[in-house]
Order: C-alpha cells, then structure tokens, then sequence
C-alpha cells in the first residue's frame, strides 16, 4: 500500500474529516501538523498549497482539502 502523508494544523475541519475517512477506511497514514512541526509549513507553501490539509500519497500528485473520491480509490 502507498505511504500516506497528511499535513494537518489545529482546529482544521478539513484535516478531522481526512483523518476519520482515512481511518474508516483502514488506511494507515503519518500525520504532521504544521503547527507543532513547522518546518514543515514553508515546504507546502513552497509548493504552491494555501491550506491544509495537504495530502500526500506515494506516487501520485498531492492534494489539498477533504477528497473522500481521491483517499477511496487508495482501497480500490
């Protein structure tokens, strides 16, 4: 199964939402907040995100926001 990154920051609906489906859906994932961690923020930034969260997947193009169609194929 592909490495799952999540970039998330406090207070986030968006990131909840994320985590929960990922976890409903069974699929393992690393969390980073950039609050706590944020080095992190000028490496999103830098590519061109303006909000969390950022998901990262292993082999495919990142993504901001709560995706449920993109996060149900890593299942598929």
């Amino acid at each position: 199964m592909s490495q799952v990154t999540v970039f998330t920051k406090n207070n986030c609906v968006q990131c909840k939402m994320t985590k929960k489906y990922l976890d409903q859906l069974g699929v393992g994932f690393e969390e980073i907040n950039i609050e706590e961690q944020p080095e992190y923020l000028a490496q999103i930034k830098a590519e061109g995100f303006k909000q969390t969260p950022v998901v990262k997947i292993e082999g495919q193009e990142a993504f901001s926001g709560f995706q449920p169609a993109v996060l149900k194929q890593l299942t598929a």
